[in-house]
C-alpha cells in the first residue's frame, strides 16, 4: 500500500478493516508457487484447521459466506415452499439463501436489548411448513442456543447458526460451531479472519458435510485432485450443484490468519470494553446488552442513539468528521425485493424496526490504535452533545476514556 493510501486510511476510520502481515503474504505467495491453485491440499488443511478450532469434525470451505449459507440450506433439504425462520435483523444473504432453494423466509422479531432472534417469536411462527431455524449471531454475540435447540427438537426442525459475525465466540462455555446442526462462517475482509472472499460450514454430521462438498462442485461426486490421485478421468454429476469452490491461495491466507484469531478477538474485546466504559454515563448512547452466558467475538460494536438524537444526522456528522460509522441492518423484509415477492410490510417485526431507526455501528477492528478508539469516543460524544435541544435532557454524551 502506498503512502497516499496510508494517509487516507488513517484520516478516515472505517467500521471494519482487515489485518494482513508478512506471514500472510508469504503463505499466499507459497501457494501461488505451488502446483495447486484450486481443489488442492490447502483447502483441506484450512477446513481441518477451522473445524479443529471450533471443536467439530468437518469443515466445508466455499467461495463466500453467502455460498456457505446456500450450501447449508441445500444440505438440510430446503425446497419449494419450505419455511425457514430467520431474524429480521440480519444481512439479506441469510434470507436469500432460503429463496435460492425455493423456500420462504419467515421473519422473527428480535430481543430489544441484544437484537438477537427472540425464541418466543420463533415458536409463535412455526407452522406445518417450517423446516428450519436460522439463528444469526448479530454483532458477534451468540444467540440463546439452548432455547432454540429446545424449540427445534420439540418440532423436529433443523437448527442452523449463521455465525458470520461470531467466529471465536462462546455460549455457556461452548464454542460457536458446536451449538447448532451446522454453522456458517464468512471470511470477508471485515470479519474476524479473511480469505479475501470465502466462507465455510462446520458440522459434526457426515451426511451434511458430504452433501455440501458435492454442492460446491457442480453436484459432482469427486473433485479434480481426487481424480488425479486415483488416476481416472471419469466423474459423475449426481445432483444439481454450483461452482462455489474456494482457491488454495485463499485457504493459505485463511490458515495463516487463523493462527492470529485469538489475538484478533482479544483486541476486539479490549476495544469493546473501552467503548462500553466510555458510553456508560450517557443516557443518549446505549450499547447492546450481552447475555451472561455469552462471550461475544465483537464483529460489530452497535449503539442505539436515544432521546431526541437523530441517527441520520449523527451518521452524516460522524462521517464528515472521518468516523466511518455504518448501519446494520435494515430489516430484511423491508427491502423492495421481499416486499414484492412475499408481500412483507412495515410493522411485521416492531422491535427490529424500532431498533433500526436508532442504531449505529462504530469502527472496531484489531489494528485500531488507542488514539483511534479515543477519537471515536470523543467525536461521538461531541456529535451527541451538539444535538441536545433542552438543558434538562440528560444527553451529556460519553465519558472520554483512553484505552
Amino acid at each position: 500500500m502506498n503512502s497516499k493510501k496510508n494517509t487516507i486510511k488513517h484520516s478516515f476510520l472505517p467500521y471494519g478493516c482487515q489485518s494482513i502481515n508478512e506471514d500472510d503474504i508469504a503463505a499466499v505467495v507459497a501457494a501461488l508457487r505451488s502446483d495447486w491453485l484450486t481443489t488442492g491440499p490447502l483447502v483441506g488443511e484450512f477446513e481441518k484447521a477451522v473445524a479443529d478450532f471450533c471443536g467439530v469434525r468437518y469443515g466445508v470451505a466455499v467461495s463466500s459466506g453467502t455460498a456457505a449459507l446456500h450450501a447449508a440450506m441445500a444440505a438440510i433439504g430446503i425446497g419449494l415452499n419450505d419455511e425457514v425462520i430467520i431474524p429480521a435483523m440480519t444481512f439479506a444473504a441469510t434470507a436469500n439463501a432460503v429463496v435460492y432453494q425455493g423456500g420462504q423466509p419467515v421473519f422473527a422479531d428480535v430481543e430489544a436489548d441484544t437484537l438477537l432472534i427472540d425464541p418466543v417469536s420463533v415458536e409463535a411462527l412455526i407452522s406445518k411448513r417450517t423446516k428450519a431455524i436460522v439463528a444469526v449471531d448479530y454483532a458477534g454475540q451468540p444467540c440463546d442456543y439452548p432455547a432454540l435447540r429446545a424449540i427445534a427438537e420439540k418440532y423436529g426442525l433443523w437448527l442452523v447458526a449463521d455465525a458470520c459475525h461470531s467466529l471465536g465466540a462462546e455460549y455457556g462455555g461452548k464454542k460457536v460451531g458446536t451449538l447448532a446442526d451446522c454453522t456458517v462462517f464468512s471470511f470477508h475482509p471485515v470479519k474476524h479472519i479473511t480469505t479475501g472472499e470465502g466462507g465455510m460450514v462446520v458440522t459434526d454430521n457426515p451426511e451434511l458435510a458430504e452433501a455440501m462438498r458435492r454442492f460446491r462442485n457442480h453436484g459432482i461426486s469427486t473433485d479434480h485432485r481426487q481424480r488425479e490421485a486415483s488416476g481416472t478421468w471419469q466423474y459423475e454429476m449426481v445432483e444439481l450443484g454450483y461452482n462455489y469452490r474456494i482457491t488454495d491461495f485463499q485457504c493459505a491466507l485463511g490458515v495463516s490468519q487463523l493462527s492470529r484469531l485469538p489475538t484478533f478477538i482479544d483486541s476486539r474485546r479490549r476495544i469493546a470494553s473501552h467503548y462500553s466504559e466510555a458510553f456508560s454515563p450517557s443516557s443518549a448512547i446505549l450499547p447492546l446488552a450481552i447475555h451472561s452466558e455469552a462471550a461475544s467475538a465483537w464483529h460489530l460494536y452497535v449503539v442505539r442513539l436515544l432521546g431526541n438524537i437523530s441517527r441520520e444526522a449523527a451518521f452524516r456528522q460522524l462521517r464528515e468528521r472521518g468516523i466511518g460509522v455504518n448501519v446494520h441492518y435494515l430489516p430484511v423484509y423491508l427491502h423492495p425485493f421481499y416486499q414484492r415477492r412475499f408481500a412483507t410490510r412495515l410493522g411485521l417485526c416492531p422491535v427490529a424496526e424500532a431498533a433500526y431507526a436508532t442504531i449505529l455501528s462504530l469502527p472496531i477492528w484489531p489494528g485500531m490504535t488507542e488514539e483511534q478508539v479515543h477519537r471515536v469516543c470523543e467525536t461521538l460524544a461531541l456529535v451527541v452533545s451538539e444535538q441536545v435541544t433542552s438543558p434538562q435532557q440528560d444527553v451529556s454524551g460519553a465519558r472520554l476514556v483512553k484505552p
